[in-house]
């Protein structure tokens, strides 16, 4: 990383993109945050609401401004694009959004030929392979949001049924950030202990359907939030912010993020949310984690799902 200090341009100026430049300030994880958007003034506005705030944190300059002025980032993050609206799924946005993108991946290579990208933008998988594609980046400095936030809403409904805090509960949503993304209960643990045998032990709400409902609501989650204020941005801005941290301090966490598959689970050639291995460089390796035959046959119909919304791109 950059020794004079870290710069994190975010290419979008909406409700994600300045969500994440206040939750990268809070954090205090950059030196200077760079916040581009085609509506100029809108851009403008967010950088100078979140610099006049600065006095209260950590040293860090808050600027708006063009491609240029992102030249030399660190990590370049991508939240523009056209959002996603009640009733639509990720995979509607893919031609609009694509457009965008090839707009926008050019000028940030050009600018920061050494950054790594992070794609927020819907559907994220898709576009991080498309992002992959357009930048002639290695994979390794392409990543997508992934399945990081679905984890955590996984984990937040896990520790509401337990009454267990969401830091001592072990699992991943996998797959697709998106309707074909699936569980892994078979590595879900609490302190080591299986969800079956806490349920046994320690819970007597575990009816037949609880899984399942579980499971629903981590992947309706999206639209119920949609439906009811119109937008999602604060969680999914404190799990990109989680990623920022783990890659500039390079704490070799593993997070969900999306990364190109070579192989791992059967798979190729297809972005996808996956256990990684995350520092500085970006994806350091995938963990291959051992899912059962139902789990991993799943995790191949997503594939599926995301290699058909791929040929759909008019390239």
């Amino acid at each position: 990383m950059n020794k004079k200090g870290i710069k994190i341009s975010i290419i979008g100026a909406g409700f994600v993109g300045a969500t994440t430049a206040y939750a990268i300030m809070m954090e205090g994880l950059a030196s200077e945050i760079v916040i581009v958007d085609i509506d100029k003034e809108k851009a403008k506005g967010e950088a100078m609401d979140l610099a006049h705030g600065v006095s209260f944190l950590k040293p860090v300059d808050v600027i708006s401004g063009d491609y240029k002025d992102t030249e030399g980032s660190d990590i370049v993050i991508i939240t523009a694009g056209v959002g996603q609206k009640p009733g639509e799924t990720r995979l509607d946005l893919i031609n609009k959004n694509y457009k965008v993108f090839k707009s926008i991946v050019p000028p940030v290579v050009e600018y920061s030929p050494n950054s790594i990208i992070m794609v927020v933008s819907n559907p994220v998988d898709v576009l991080t392979y498309v992002t992959y594609k357009l930048s002639g980046f290695p994979p390794e400095r392409v990543i997508g949001s992934g399945t990081v936030l679905d984890t955590s809403r996984f984990k937040y409904l896990l520790s509401e049924h337990f009454n267990v805090d969401a830091r001592n509960i072990h699992s991943y949503i996998l797959g697709e950030h998106g309707d074909s993304e699936i569980a892994a209960w078979s590595l879900t643990n609490i302190a080591g202990i299986t969800v079956d045998e806490y349920c046994n032990k320690f819970c007597n709400k575990c009816d037949g359907d609880f899984k399942k409902n579980i499971y629903e609501d981590v992947k309706n989650a999206a639209y119920e939030v949609l439906n009811r204020k119109g937008n999602t941005y604060y969680a999914v801005a404190l799990a990109v912010r989680r990623i920022v941290e783990a890659i500039i301090r390079n704490e070799d966490s593993i997070l969900t993020v999306s990364t190109l598959l070579k192989g791992e689970f059967g798979i190729n050639d297809i972005y996808m949310g996956v256990p990684c291995v995350v520092g500085e460089g970006g994806v350091k390796r995938v963990l291959e984690v051992k899912l059962n035959k139902e789990e991993l046959d799943k995790l191949k119909k997503s594939a599926e799902v995301l290699g058909e919304s791929l040929k759909e791109i008019n390239y």
